[in-house]
């Protein structure tokens, strides 16, 4: 009677401990893919207003239809798997019952708003009972769910939004590691599966789960035991879980590092959670960028050793998952402080383990026909830590950089790392050695011993970290609020007793510190800091070293700055500051000191030419610049005269503004394009692409042209007074919408000449109406405003393009026989039979294409045109694409047109045309999708 006492006085003693703040506790089953529950939810008003309703987040209904978020997400990033999933891989809220009364809303909405049965005053408390049923969705869609050897759980429990107070907004599930109910406790029970259950909260018993996380509750449910290592740092046990297989080689290198990673980290913030555990998902998603071998065909190149790997994608991790539980914080507000930490974190880790390693690692050290050709670049000698100024200035040099502080589900994948993490954690990095990395991490560890169980206020932080830092960090907080080109310029210097005298301007009145460091003649270099005012304009400063002969700023990209091509000069004299001019063979990462040429073997080929043989000169690197120049002299083997191109580009990126590029281009060049006729070209021309939200598909651009035409004539053409020289203009606009399975693409244009002035319109659609299967359908119109040529050169083709621009890509621009006449290109009628003649009016044509089996498509084409004196005439065809590289190598098969059926025809096999367009830039940005 007595020991039934005691018992029962432990669970009012619970009861109670639980109604005092918010609680969940849960017991859970899991059967034939189906998750039951019964839970109890113990919630406090923390507004500031009477509550009538409870919103709780149904996260499982977000993979229930084509039309989520979730879904939208997945096709932003390419993935179209959860869009083509059969109902029986998809998850579904089955019942649910409240209080046992059945919920009265739609299951299948995400934000399930609960009426209270009477209102909830502020810091009142609340029960609610729930019992409901999860059909879970399979694993393959987002890495949760249910897999083929165990069961992932997370976001599969209805609660509440922990940064709703007042339970009115609506949250979506994007598969971004959201935070959604935090700093809540749990207790958590499975019933006996007879499968092993993992946790990211302590196991108090067999399979009882309970503890206080800040972040969401996840579990594993697998046949297999997972490797677990405890370790104590500082007296206290931690325990660090893996949820997937590793080898017993991998078992002793994190036995090795994960002991002193936790130390190391331990030593910084102060903290470490009791538990951490690691799901593959988060593995995958956390590992180290950007040290993984490169494998090419049957060839492996090992940037690290394994121990290093496992040393840098462990640490990289664990860090994640320790600043994710360092503050309460909501993820999509704050998630470049807590990305930011977990970067600092990363970059002492490295410099103190890693400080002379090299961004390409042991790749430099392998030999290509007895040579290491990389041991000769510029990249080969950056260290390891400048990787993260480097993801910073790639992206930058495309402006397709977005502001710190910009929603995390706004951020493109690539602008994760590189702004949230990488950008973010350079400036925690220069904010530390400026004030002292003791100083500041003895103010995280304060920061956080204070404010770990209360919701992160950012503003809150940047104004104390103003304080600690002396207000050398007092720029964050506008500097978060906006995309940046910072630049700092060193102009002159002066020695004067003693000491050097140095003149340094910056575009921009914030406050910035930065870091000068002079070098001496044995090697060695002195470190200064220095505050900035809140003028964008120069100002003097001392160096008390008059020894330096080389003095830099910002050394290993310590700022996230725009341009480093002026951080330094070299004290000795004039001609050392010159930018030096070096031939290379390999694009390189640009050196700020070097005006790069880059050579590389030039070879075309056209039916005039024959081939083409040459160098080409261009000075674009790795990392675009704003001026780019390509310049390629070829001998042609068929005219035995030297042709080729040049093109010059100049681009206008400003860093907010209603566009994103402006480019200025002229090109100009000399190719045959009839057997001994050569023609010449010169073009003016700007494109003005429109600003464009860096997630999204979508894209505008304006584009003007002023172009020159002079071409050799044969003898026949001078008699027949064809155009020796001719100026054409252009001005269009081009939409274009790359989703993956809606593509759309719309071009207008207006053309001039002397002779005549055109208007022509494009669209194209194509969609993806079955996994795999697409159909395509084009419309083109062109109608002449005036038509006073003295030939058909500047008519629209019907079938074959009228080339009078020089702008296709064709193999043998005036072949009217041949297998190189039958080359097609997709513009104009955009007609695949041989109908005759040209259009000198108006064109209205429409080409459909559709996938029936594998490579193979159908298509068909049908149009009206009408020539000047002539009706208006109607013709068709249609036959059988067969793709060899979609998009890049196509042959088209005639069969049935306004010609009849076309396979009878003896002369079919000149019939049948082909796609040649091998575009590496094209097939660059294809595989680019997704990322930004």
């Amino acid at each position: 009677m007595k020991k039934k006492t005691i018992i029962l006085l432990c669970l009012l003693l619970n009861l109670f401990a639980f109604s005092q703040k918010d609680s969940i506790i849960i017991d859970a089953k899991i059967s034939a893919g189906t998750l039951s529950v019964r839970e109890k939810i113990y919630y406090q008003n923390k507004s500031e207003s009477e509550l009538t309703h409870l919103k709780l987040q149904n996260f499982t209904a977000a993979y229930k239809s084509r039309n989520t978020p979730l879904v939208r997400r997945k096709l932003e990033d390419r993935k179209k798997d959860l869009y083509y999933a059969k109902p029986n891989e998809r998850g579904r809220l089955v019942y649910l019952m409240i209080d046992k009364k059945p919920y009265e809303g739609v299951l299948d909405d995400e934000n399930l708003f609960i009426k209270l049965p009477k209102p909830l005053a502020p810091n009142a408390f609340t029960e609610l009972s729930l019992e409901y049923s999860v059909i879970l969705p399979s694993t393959q869609f987002t890495g949760y769910g249910i897999g083929k050897n165990n069961t992932l759980l997370k976001y599969f429990f209805l609660v509440p939004d922990s940064f709703d107070r007042d339970n009115f907004l609506e949250k979506y599930y994007k598969d971004l590691e959201e935070n959604v109910n935090v700093n809540t406790f749990y207790r958590v029970k499975f019933e006996n599966s007879g499968q092993n259950i993992s946790s990211n909260l302590t196991e108090v018993a067999p399979n009882i789960f309970e503890g206080k996380l800040n972040k969401d509750v996840e579990f594993l449910i697998a046949d297999q035991e997972n490797f677990q290592l405890e370790t104590i740092v500082d007296g206290q046990k931690h325990l660090v879980e893996l949820g997937y297989p590793v080898t017993e080689q991998e078992k002793e290198l994190i036995a090795f590092y994960l002991p002193l990673q936790l130390h190391f980290i331990k030593e910084k913030t102060g903290f470490l959670p009791e538990k951490i555990f690691i799901s593959e998902k988060f593995k995958s998603k956390n590992d180290f960028f950007g040290n993984d071998d490169i494998k090419f065909w049957k060839f492996k190149f090992q940037m690290f050793t394994d121990a290093e790997k496992i040393d840098m994608d462990y640490f990289s991790i664990i860090s994640q998952q320790v600043a994710e539980q360092l503050f309460v914080s909501d993820k999509e507000k704050n998630h470049w402080i807590t990305n930011g930490l977990k970067t600092y974190l990363e970059i002492q880790y490295l410099k103190k383990n890693y400080p002379d390693h090299k961004i390409l690692g042991a790749l430099s050290d392998y030999k290509i026909l007895g040579m290491k050709p990389l041991k000769l670049s510029f990249a080969s000698r950056l260290k390891l830590i400048e990787r993260y100024g480097l993801a910073y200035q790639y992206i930058t040099a495309q402006n397709l950089d977005q502001k710190i502080d910009e929603k995390f589900s706004d951020l493109s994948n690539f602008n994760e790392m590189a702004i949230s993490q990488f950008e973010t954690g350079s400036l925690f990095t220069l904010i530390a050695e400026k004030m002292g990395t003791s100083y500041f991490e003895n103010f995280l560890k304060g920061y956080i011993a204070k404010n770990q169980t209360s919701e992160l206020d950012k503003r809150e932080f940047l104004d104390q970290l103003t304080v600690a830092s002396g207000y050398s960090s007092e720029f964050l907080e506008k500097y978060v609020k906006r995309k940046q080109r910072i630049n700092f310029k060193l102009n002159d210097f002066e020695r004067k007793d003693n000491v050097i005298n140095i003149n340094v301007s910056k575009n921009t009145a914030q406050n910035i510190p930065f870091k000068l460091e002079t070098f001496h003649e044995d090697g060695s270099k002195k470190t200064f800091w220095y505050d900035t005012n809140y003028q964008d304009s120069s100002c003097g400063y001392v160096i008390p070293d008059n020894e330096a002969v080389k003095i830099v700023i910002n050394d290993l990209y310590a700022f996230p700055e725009n341009n480093f091509r002026d951080n330094y000069l070299y004290t000795k004299g004039i001609k050392d500051n010159a930018k030096k001019l070096r031939f290379k063979l390999i694009p390189d990462n640009p050196n700020a000191e070097i005006n790069e040429v880059y050579l590389t073997p030039g070879i075309a080929w056209n039916n005039y030419d024959k081939l083409l043989l040459g160098i080409r000169f261009k000075n674009k690197s790795l990392i675009d610049k704003r001026f780019q120049y390509l310049v390629s002299p070829f001998f042609s083997t068929g005219s035995k005269d030297i042709n080729g191109s040049l093109n010059a580009v100049y681009k206008i990126q400003p860093a907010e503004s209603f566009f994103r590029t402006l480019t200025l281009e002229f090109s100009t060049a000399k190719f045959n394009y009839d057997f001994g006729l050569s023609y010449k070209k010169m073009s003016f021309a700007s494109q003005m692409s429109f600003n464009k939200n860096p997630r999204s598909q979508i894209s505008r651009s304006l584009s003007a042209s002023y172009n020159f035409f002079e071409r050799d004539l044969s003898p026949e053409m001078i008699a027949e007074n064809d155009y020796a020289k001719y100026n054409i203009w252009n001005l269009g606009f081009v939409y274009s919408d790359n989703n993956v399975i809606k593509e759309k693409y719309i071009f207008g244009n207006f053309q001039y000449m002397e002779d005549y002035a055109k208007l022509t319109a494009e669209s194209y659609y194509r969609l993806e109406y079955a996994k795999n299967k697409k159909l395509s359908l084009r419309f083109y119109g062109g109608y002449f405003l005036k038509n006073h040529t003295r030939n058909n050169n500047f008519d629209i083709g019907i079938s074959k393009v009228s080339n009078y621009a020089f702008s296709y890509n064709l193999l043998a621009q005036s072949a009217i026989s041949g297998i190189l006449s039958q080359q097609f290109i997709m513009a104009e009628g955009g007609f695949k039979s041989y109908i005759n003649g040209t259009v000198d009016q108006w064109m209205l044509t429409h080409n459909v294409e559709a996938n029936v089996w594998k490579m193979i498509d159908v298509y068909a084409d049908f149009g009206v045109y009408k020539n000047r004196a002539h009706s208006p005439k109607f013709i068709w065809d249609s036959g059988i694409k067969f793709k060899v590289i979609p998009d890049f190598i196509e042959v088209y098969f005639p069969v049935q047109s306004s010609l009849g059926f076309e396979p009878k025809f003896k002369d079919y096999g000149n019939r049948i045309r082909f796609t040649f367009n091998l575009n590496v830039g094209a097939l660059i940005g294809y595989f680019r999708r997704g990322w930004y």
